[in-house]
């Protein structure tokens, strides 16, 4: 177990437990899960600041969220992960409206997102992930793994509000109506940051995310 503890703790991102396994010279893979259920009651039996969460494909070592206003402060990771309004608004309609086209984008936010999709992109939370059967064959965007394991979702499944707003065109490409639901994009996908808010332990990517 404390192998274990060892290598998530050091841990660059998000480990499944094939790897986990075969880092601290386990069994298998199913051992690594046995002993990472065993560390996280160890760790809530000691009031410990850590826990392991699934993130995405694999297991991450992250703070409790309490402690996250203090180790804010001693890493900047607030300012590092903070995007602006509407960068934030656009995440969250590529997020909750997954594979989504520009066009859709805009016509949901009224205005240009080329730029809020390549800040999205530079950071690596938004990626190209295909191109749409329409006219001129646009680009479809949508969230990548590393937008999971910094907002510390399992999958999309875990995303608030999740059952409501993840509708997506029942035409890909054509223009998606304006509804009540677009107004809460926003609010969901800020919901998001607040509750997850806490970086990964070991992450040490474009903005000094870690808390090592």
């Amino acid at each position: 177990m404390a192998k274990v503890e060892a290598v998530l703790f050091v841990a660059d991102s998000a480990l499944s437990t094939r790897k986990i396994a075969q880092l601290a010279t386990l069994a298998n893979a199913s051992e690594a899960r046995e002993l990472i259920d065993q560390l996280n009651a160890a760790l809530e039996a000691t009031h410990s600041a850590f826990h392991i969460k699934r993130v995405a494909t694999g297991y991450q070592m992250m703070t409790q969220p309490q402690f996250s206003f203090w180790l804010n402060k001693l890493h900047q990771r607030q300012a590092a992960l903070k995007l602006s309004s509407p960068a934030m608004e656009t995440l969250a309609i590529v997020v909750y409206r997954q594979p989504i086209t520009r066009a859709d984008i805009e016509s949901i936010r009224g205005v240009q997102s080329a730029e809020m999709l390549k800040q999205l992109m530079d950071r690596g939370l938004v990626r190209i992930g295909g191109k749409d059967d329409s006219l001129g064959r646009p680009f479809l965007y949508e969230s990548t793994r590393k937008f999971l394991e910094i907002f510390g979702l399992k999958n999309l499944d875990d995303l608030p509000m999740g059952e409501t707003l993840r509708i997506r065109p029942e035409k890909p490409g054509q223009p998606v109506a304006q509804t009540e639901e677009e107004t809460d994009l926003e609010s969901a996908a800020e919901e998001v940051s607040e509750e997850h808010e806490t970086a990964e332990i070991a992450e040490d990517a474009d903005d000094d995310l870690s808390a090592a």
